[in-house]
């Protein structure tokens, strides 16, 4: 089963359903911080579905959390602070900055200079936060 853009696009507009009015009670309810013990306890089940080397369930944890976070996505995205859209864009720039040896360099780096390299710019980027 393959999936792409669409699926998670599907995914995004049923949850927005779900918090529409005419949506679900318990869905439109929510807050971010009322989702935080579904987060600790879908990861846990991710851990144990890990450890029990269970596929199929690991693959169902996996939709839960990533519902999860494209509900806290969503609270955010009506509450005007941020989207789903947002997030994606935010961890793959993140992703292509921390790989430069990947993305830009192209260099065969063993893996304790990886690290380093890691985090130099993590460190870099907290810096530039502040």
């Amino acid at each position: 089963m393959t999936t792409g853009p669409s699926d998670l696009h599907r995914l995004i507009e049923v949850v927005q359903v779900l918090r529409s009015p005419g949506g679900c009670p318990w869905d439109q309810k929510q807050t971010t911080k009322s989702l935080k013990k579904y987060l600790s306890e879908e990861f846990q089940e991710i851990l144990t579905a890990i450890d029990n080397d269970d596929h199929a369930n690991l693959c169902e944890e996996l939709g839960d959390v990533l519902y999860l976070l494209v509900m806290i996505s969503e609270i955010n995205r009506q509450q005007d602070h941020f989207t789903f859209e947002d997030v994606m864009t935010s961890i793959t720039e993140k992703l292509i900055r921390r790989h430069p040896h990947v993305f830009s360099e192209k260099q065969n780096l063993d893996e304790e200079t990886l690290r380093k390299q890691w985090l130099k710019i993590k460190d870099q980027e907290k810096f530039g936060k502040k």
